[in-house]
């Protein structure tokens, strides 16, 4: 009896190697299970023998715990199953700009506020791009009133374009008012710091008043340009947390306090009591003003590469209606509008060309310089530009259902992803600032009770000098910043990566596995050679052209085209059949069996093919692919075809070797053609003769084997062997499919963009471990500092100034290292 086919919706899966993981998992249970999954809806198909709640439980302790779910029986297609899925179990996606965050523990809040919402399947917060990406079925207001309940702003994203532009405006503005403020603070803390050192009066007296006039200007520094910093830290109170802005408000508050109690109560404190720290209140939030300041332009070039994306989007196109043409905007135009495209214009949509003929440059989709011709019939696509001749072509596909528009669309989410390794930036956040106020509360204790005279005085400093130095800027922004710069570059490159981990995993990456057809070679066969041995050529090649006309096969279509070439009719055949990994098989008129395929689709049918022994294998010799033709059961003609390889296949082929990765080549095709074929490229391993069966299963064994492994294929016929795979390479033009499934996708007929994917994924992956490092490094060096540790050796305390304009310090030197990114080149290109 055969498995029930469950279905689960898996808010989890962002790439083919979840569904990786989740499928290891499922196949200790069942060995003979199936799992299907599809990234884009999130929803997961298992065949196997286990109940709903056992893999409930599975899918839970893999780490990713399933959402809605439903039944159906092994029988019921795909396509019924996704009909009679409740609607319940179909998430949509809402993005929302969020305002207000300034570290990773503010990131923490407005996502465990947007989770707990109802409806909610998924929230990711994005410190970096200051966005959030929202699952599930819930209203707009609702997730806005979750996060200002949290105590931030939120607004909805509608178009990448105007958001794009928005978050401009509002990072400018932002920009201005914190170097104001922070221009405000420094202008009082910096003649007071200097006069430290030409006149500093006691609170007593005179100096009363004096120090009184400055603690209501300090005041006004603090109600004024730190205003936000108090406001922030009392909604964070309200809702038992505690963020950045918590300590900035400790810190710099109770400073004041302290100063403003010594003035008032100074003829009553003894001598050395009467410390004033009003300039250090005032400095501390000129200084974090001025680091955020500097932080957020740094941060204002890490989503460039997404701003050249959508500069590439039209604002108007011109649509011929009623048989006039006018100029309207992008927005309005609509599928199966007419629309013109002038020279050396960019075509506002996609389409189907219906009138001329042009060159397109096509390069920003493709990466291939050379213009591509378009005719009646062709395809073109948004964003690309045409050449010297006049189109008009009919819309097919508008608004972000275009290519452009969906590349735009998944590197921007991608750039909102994480990778895994965040995951302990996340952890140490959630605890972080409550342990640094513990931290600060035992430092005062020790000083108070154990610290040298004035022990109130140090007290003071060091508690608000830990309070101020430990702030988590830095911490929040070393995975974000870098993730988003790293996903920019790589779509700079025509490289399309689906989320954080698969860029993550691709950085680990130990064996590559390659098909051949498409990926080393052209993709683009052709019949060279023509062997007939029983009847005439023409009666055969009206065979193959019935036989071939409806396949989509590359191997199918060089036949239909020489068959064509030659004139033939495609001749009346009846009972067609397609076999996966063989070939096809059909009757004539006579009822007489036909084969077409490969030489194990023709002895499983027993078929003798002695007769063309010799023949075959002068062709492999040649590296030719040969396709058997058998009538009513006797070998009848033998067809070579030859695919030859791309011009960079041997250069790229080198080079991902030389990156330390094993490349394996897997094939349908026969042995001594993939013999030539890895001979000629430069790979010691390969295997031939697979169905895509097979080629699933020789990833499996290379992962037992413990192999990290990426598969790179066309994203539809190496669809089992690419979701096997840690992670899925899609080669071609960027199909939607392949957009759609594979963890990472080129744009790019080329191998060069499987070694820019994994030298980009490592290069961010080494940033991150940097910003990370150099974080957690700069907190665990700075607290025991600020705590005094230093004291016996040095007999001085870090002062809660330094404290801040450190603190700043690590916030720009986090933001400045990801943006090294921005320079990054290839290997190639590097060394040249």
């Amino acid at each position: 009896m055969a498995a029930d086919a469950l279905e689960r919706q898996v808010p989890g899966i962002s790439c083919q190697g979840c569904i990786g993981k989740i499928r290891r998992a499922v196949l200790v249970e069942d060995p003979d299970a199936e799992v299907e999954g599809d990234p884009a809806t999130k929803r997961l198909r298992v065949s196997a023998r286990l109940s709903d709640t056992q893999l409930d439980r599975l899918l839970t302790d893999t780490g990713f715990p399933p959402q809605a779910m439903a039944s159906f029986s092994a029988e019921a297609s795909p396509a019924q199953a996704a009909t009679e899925a409740p609607a319940a179990s179909r998430g949509e996606s809402q993005r929302l700009a969020i305002s207000g965050m300034t570290c990773a523990s503010c990131v923490r809040s407005v996502q465990e506020a947007l989770a707990k919402e109802p409806g909610v399947e998924s929230a990711t917060v994005n410190f970096g791009s200051h966005t959030a990406q929202v699952y599930g079925h819930v209203e707009g207001a609702a997730l806005i009133r979750a996060v200002e309940n949290a105590g931030y702003g939120a607004e909805p994203i509608l178009d990448l374009r105007e958001a794009e532009q928005t978050r401009q405006r509002n990072d400018a503005r932002e920009y201005r008012r914190r170097l104001r403020g922070s221009a405000w603070s420094l202008a009082l803390a910096v003649p007071l710091m200097a006069s430290m050192f030409v006149y500093h009066p006691h609170p007593v007296g005179m100096g009363r008043l004096f120090w009184a006039l400055i603690g209501v200007l300090t005041l006004a520094v603090l109600l004024g340009p730190g205003r936000h910093f108090f406001v922030n830290a009392w909604k964070a109170f309200r809702h038992h947390q505690a963020n950045m802005d918590t300590l900035i408000a400790m810190g710099t508050g109770t400073a004041w306090l302290y100063s403003m109690a010594v003035v008032i109560f100074a003829p009553w404190l003894p001598m050395v009591a009467h410390g004033i720290y009003f300039e250090a209140s005032a400095m501390i939030i000129g200084l974090v003003l001025l680091g955020n300041a500097l932080e957020l332009r740094a941060r204002g070039r890490t989503s460039e590469a997404l701003r050249r994306l959508l500069d590439l989007q039209s604002r108007s196109a011109r649509v011929i209606r009623d048989g006039e043409e006018v100029d309207v905007d992008i927005d309005a135009v609509r599928q199966g509008d007419h629309i013109r495209v002038r020279p050396g214009e960019r075509l506002p949509v996609d389409g189907e060309v219906t009138e001329g003929s042009s060159h397109i440059d096509e390069s920003m989709l493709t990466g291939e310089p050379v213009p591509v011709n378009k005719a009646m019939g062709d395809e073109v696509h948004a964003g690309t530009v045409n050449g010297k001749g006049g189109l008009v072509y009919r819309a097919t596909r508008v608004g972000n259902d275009t290519r452009l528009g969906q590349i735009t669309e998944q590197v921007a989410r991608a750039q909102n992803s994480r990778p895994p390794i965040g995951a302990l930036a996340d952890r140490i956040s959630s605890v972080f600032v409550p342990t640094v106020m513990i931290i600060a509360v035992l430092t005062a204790l020790a000083w108070f009770n154990l610290g040298a005279e004035p022990r109130v005085i140090h007290m003071l400093v060091t508690a608000t000098t830990v309070l101020i130095i430990a702030c988590p800027c830095a911490l929040g922004l070393a995975t974000p910043i870098s993730t988003m710069i790293g996903v920019g570059k790589a779509a700079e490159r025509g490289v399309l990566v689906r989320s954080g981990e698969a860029l993550q995993i691709a950085s680990k990456l130990t064996t590559l596995v390659v098909d051949k057809t498409g990926t080393l070679t052209q993709g683009k066969p052709q019949v060279t050679d023509v062997e007939c041995l029983d009847g005439d050529e023409a009666s055969m090649l009206a065979l193959v052209a019935a036989l071939e006309r409806g396949s989509e096969h590359p191997l199918a279509a060089a036949l239909l085209a020489h068959a064509e070439q030659a004139g033939a009719q495609a001749a009346e055949i009846r009972r067609f059949e397609s076999v996966t990994g063989g070939g096809v098989k059909a009757e004539n008129e006579a009822g007489q069996p036909l084969l077409l395929g490969n030489a194990r689709l023709l002895e499983e049918a027993g078929v003798d093919l002695a007769s063309g022994k010799a023949q075959a294998s002068e062709l492999e010799e040649k590296a030719r692919t040969v396709v058997y033709l058998a009538i009513d059961g006797r070998l009848t003609a033998l067809f070579g075809i030859s695919d030859p390889l791309r011009d960079d296949s041997v250069a790229a082929v080198r080079r991902l070797q030389a990156d330390g990765l094993k490349v394996i080549m897997l094939t349908g095709d026969n042995p001594h053609t993939a013999a030539a074929i890895a001979r000629e490229v430069g790979i010691d391993d390969f295997r031939a003769g697979l169905l895509p069966e097979d080629k699933h299963a020789e990833i499996e064994r290379l992962q037992q084997a413990g192999e990290v492994v990426g598969m790179v294929g066309d994203g539809i016929n190496d669809a089992p062997a690419l979701a096997r795979a840690d992670v899925g390479f899609a080669i071609g033009q960027g199909t939607d499919v392949a957009i759609e499934s594979a963890g990472i996708t080129l744009m790019r007929g080329s191998l060069h963009g499987v070694a820019d994917a994994i030298e980009i994924s490592r290069a961010t992956l080494t940033n991150i471990k940097q910003n990370l490092w150099g974080a957690f490094g700069y907190n665990s060096l700075c607290i025991p500092i600020a705590a005094g540790v230093l004291y016996p050796v040095t007999g001085m305390l870090l002062s809660p100034m330094i404290a801040g304009a450190a603190m700043s310090l690590s916030s720009i030197t986090v933001v400045s290292n990801a943006n090294r990114l921005r320079l990054w080149r290839p290997r190639q290109e590097a060394s040249s």
